[in-house]
């Protein structure tokens, strides 16, 4: 192995210095986003960003303006709030203080700032439009149908129900200033206006506990009302509310049929309002298109039943029922908080192949997650099928033993009117080979087209470096974690499961958010996950917890607190703390009924995803591989405990932190007690994941910390010839412990290695996202997702933290400070990276030429500095 060159020198820049001439006061957002819709929380968050080419210029102060309107603002005049001047550097996460605010209104904002010279800067005036505050401000009523009728059967294992469509007409006779919607529709909506649809999100509503809480979404459709006549059309489909299984391949939670609410409230110029509500009134048909639409199975679309101009006004609905009212699906009508899925790219296929006559098959070139849209000519009742997998037999066809018991199918049947267009509305796969069955000419390359679809989340990050097969490993990771959005982050996209399983983002989450804004997104997770908590303190291995799996188990659940912590890391959270820190506190007390004399037993999944000694395997079988519940547990609840202490801390509870440290250090000594060999100066049984945690967790005596990582260095580079050697428990903490313990040269030699076990060997036999398994080529494919993430582990936080050197200073977080020790290890010759954070964009890029290392450092896309340092 190629000795490597360490970097010496750490770089720590403090945020609130800027470069620049003139300051600027750009991205002001209210939680997060940038003009949002529908903010329905009583005291919203705000934070901006500074931009200057003065060296040595910094915000010593503040002021937020907020009005209600813009010409009052404009004319500075606050007669919503005015923060006066405050002295602080802060510029995230700024409460609002002001009036109580109200429903449905238009708010504006704007910030002034001082800097070190006293000098003032105002920014632009933004806005943000609250949503409905108080349940009573809901006049609209849940509609629906509670009941299968004509070919629908929900009681098959393959659930079946055709989408539901409601109409509704209304009159507008004044000239409208503003026209606000509030829908929901669930399983899933697609909403129309006089014939248009309104809004670009697919797959919406995201996914909730929907016992406990629903998302309502904000439009604005001022400019899709016209004087006199308007009509409202609705579709509903099944998604998750429906649920596709009730029992396979386990118990499945399903909560009804699909329902919806709707309200428009209309304000004209001359002062007066109106407001549009779902009522019973409205209408309602099962008899459209869409006669299936499942999750797992596909939808079946007849276009012969199209009902045309049925989302218009003056259709005839003689034929239609009347909605019926039904019971409200939760406790809570709430706003999205976060992002909305949406296509976020097209991709067109790269080959076709006829395996067998009349039998297409479509490479897309990339394993990938959404539909795709089908263009079509053929006479009435062609039936074209479209189904979908990750991988081909060697005989061409798909291979579809992976996908288990989903039946992955689109089914179109033409209307056979000239060209057709078709994609789906209520369901998605993952693939990247399309079988087509029935096309009624011989298929070209332009008979259909791949649409990408996942949150709409903003790109933050960029990584390459010199080393191409790394390159491929994080476009693999990139493909992999997007396509795992779906309102939630899912385990896989492609068989019947697709679930938010908790255990797979551990410290992943952190990973993911150098690529990706995730803090809406995560922040609507923790809650589902606290809305799946039991009340005597269980948390769910899957969240929502459609699979409702409460085993009680330390990993799993655990990563409530790692993600919280992820996001006051890396974003300056801490409201998400102080939110579920109850919760948190409700679940240790819960799972500390479980210790035995300071050991905690709990550990249901061990170190999930081993490499087995037979590449057939799932998981090992081999006892010196595997790592024992009872170590895992414990080791797993120190760190959780240590977690809280920092938790309560930052929360001002003194005293929970003492108590949870007192119980953490009696479970250090009981853990050492235990399980660590004071003869062989080894714990356990001396696997790969049980050196890591040890490391990693600070259990080790400092005495015997030489001896662990040694232990850890023999296990990597002689018994397992420099390949990893742990699951996903181990991989979460992996590359940063080797790092941390000065041993990153082998951490880069893991990352760079190509034979099996490692993401390199992914990459060589072909994949184009990240395994669920390390032998993802020969493994049982009972559990052989080829779109999963959980084995990257802290693969990508290396890639940015140490490779690239941008990390956030651990007292200053959000990377207010930031702490760049990037190293130069292997053959690397240049690495470069940006990272856009909450307080600036930043990039780190270093180039070995000549003997000498240049590393140039930005802020806010300012140059900095550039390090040049002869070797």
């Amino acid at each position: 192995m190629k000795l490597i060159l360490k970097a010496l020198f750490i770089l720590i820049i403090y945020t609130n210095y800027l470069q620049g001439t003139e300051m600027q006061v750009v991205n002001l957002r209210c939680e997060y986003k940038v003009n949002p819709l529908g903010v329905d929380i009583e005291n919203p968050r705000f934070s901006w960003i500074l931009k200057s080419k003065q060296r040595g210029a910094k915000q010593i102060a503040y002021q937020i303006f907020i009005a209600s309107s813009f010409e009052k603002l404009n004319n500075n005049q606050a007669d919503i709030w005015d923060s006066k001047k405050v002295i602080s550097n802060k510029s995230i996460q700024i409460y609002y203080n002001g009036k109580p605010l109200k429903s449905n209104k238009k708010y504006f904002w704007k910030v002034k700032i001082w800097d070190q010279t006293n000098n003032t800067y105002m920014s632009k005036i933004a806005y943000w439009t609250t949503g409905l505050l108080n349940d009573s401000d809901w006049k609209a009523k849940w509609i629906g149908l509670d009941k299968a009728v004509g070919d629908d059967d929900p009681n098959t294992p393959h659930r079946i129900l055709s989408a539901r469509m409601l109409l509704n007409e209304f009159n507008v006779d004044k000239k409208v200033k503003s026209a606000i919607a509030f829908i929901s529709g669930l399983g899933l909506f697609e909403f129309y206006l006089n014939g248009e649809k309104i809004g670009d999100q697919v797959l919406s509503p995201g996914l909730t506990e929907y016992n406990k809480r629903t998302f309502y979404m904000t439009f604005d459709v001022t400019n899709n009302l016209q004087i006199e006549k308007n009509a409202i059309g609705i579709i509903l489909g099944n998604g998750r509310y429906f649920a596709p299984r009730t029992n396979e391949p386990t118990k499945t939670r399903t909560y009804g049929f699909p329902k919806l609410i709707c309200q428009i409230e209309i304000e004209y110029t001359d002062g007066t309002n109106d407001t549009i509500i779902t009522d019973e009134s409205w209408k309602l048909t099962t008899n459209g298109p869409i006669r299936k639409n499942n999750e797992y199975d596909g939808e079946y679309y007849d276009a012969r039943r199209e009902l045309s101009g049925w989302n218009k006004i003056n259709y005839n609905d003689s034929d239609w029922m009347n909605a019926e009212l039904v019971d409200k699906p939760g406790e809570l009508l709430v706003a999205q908080p976060n992002e909305p899925i949406k296509i976020m790219e097209e991709v067109n296929p790269i080959s076709v192949n006829e395996v067998e006559p009349g039998k297409f098959i479509f490479d897309m070139g990339q394993n990938m997650v959404g539909w795709v849209e089908l263009f079509v000519k053929g006479k009435r009742g062609d039936k074209v099928t479209l189904r979908f997998a990750e991988t081909l037999k060697d005989d061409g066809n798909l291979f579809l033993d992976n996908i288990r018991g989903a039946e992955v199918t689109d089914t179109y049947i033409l209307k056979g009117k000239g060209e057709e267009t078709w994609e789906p509305k209520f369901t998605y796969h993952g693939f990247r080979f399309v079988e087509m069955v029935g096309y009624p000419e011989i298929p070209t390359l332009k008979s259909i087209k791949g649409k990408v679809v996942y949150d709409a989340l903003e790109i933050t990050g960029e990584f390459e470096c010199s080393n191409p097969l790394i390159n491929q490993i994080y476009k693999n990771a990139y493909w992999g974690i997007r396509g795992n959005y779906r309102s939630m982050p899912t385990d896989c996209t492609q068989r019947d499961e697709r679930q938010g399983w908790l255990g797979d983002r551990s410290a992943e989450c952190t990973g993911e958010s150098f690529i990706f804004d995730i803090s809406k997104l995560y922040n609507k997770w923790l809650t589902d996950i606290k809305d799946a908590q039991q009340e005597n303190g269980s948390l769910p291995d899957v969240a929502p917890s459609y699979w409702p799996l409460y085993n009680d188990n330390t990993t799993w659940p655990g990563t409530y607190l790692f993600a919280s912590e992820m996001l006051y890391n890396q974003y300056g959270d801490i409201k998400t703390i102080e939110l579920h820190y109850p919760n948190m506190k409700k679940w240790i007390k819960h799972m500390s009924g479980y210790l035995k004399n300071g050991i905690m037993p709990r550990d249901t999944y061990g170190d999930w995803c081993v490499p087995p000694e037979d590449l057939k395997l799932i998981h090992t079988n081999d006892p010196l591989r595997t790592t024992s519940a009872e170590y895992i547990g414990t080791a797993y609840f120190y760190y959780e405990l240590k977690l809280m202490t920092k938790f309560a801390k930052l929360l001002g509870k003194e005293k929970d932190a003492v108590e949870y440290s007192k119980l953490a250090e009696k479970m250090k000594t009981a853990f050492n007690d235990k399980f660590l060999d004071k003869t062989n100066i080894q714990y356990s049984n001396n696997s790969h994941t049980v050196n890591i945690l040890a490391l990693a967790f600070d259990l080790v005596p400092i005495e015997h910390k030489e001896k662990i990582v040694n232990n850890l260095l023999q296990k990597i580079l002689g018994e397992s010839e420099v390949h990893v050697g742990n699951g996903i428990v181990g991989g979460q903490w992996l590359m940063r412990t080797l790092t941390n313990k000065g041993h990153a040269d082998v951490a880069y030699a893991l990352a760079a290695q190509n034979t099996y076990p490692s993401w390199g060997y992914m990459v060589e036999q072909g994949a184009t996202t990240i395994w669920e398994l390390w032998n993802g080529d020969h493994g049982d494919p009972g559990m052989n997702s080829g779109n999963h993430v959980m084995l990257l582990g802290d693969l990508i936080i290396w890639f940015y933290e140490n490779l690239a050197g941008i990390k956030t200073a651990p007292d200053n977080p959000a990377f207010k400070h930031i702490i760049m020790k990037p190293q130069v290890l292997g053959d690397l010759s240049f690495v470069k990276a940006s990272y856009n954070s909450i307080h600036g964009k930043i990039k780190s890029e270093w180039k070995l030429i000549e003997g000498k290392f240049i590393w140039d450092v930005k802020y806010r896309l300012t140059q900095l500095q550039r390090f040049i340092f002869q070797l």
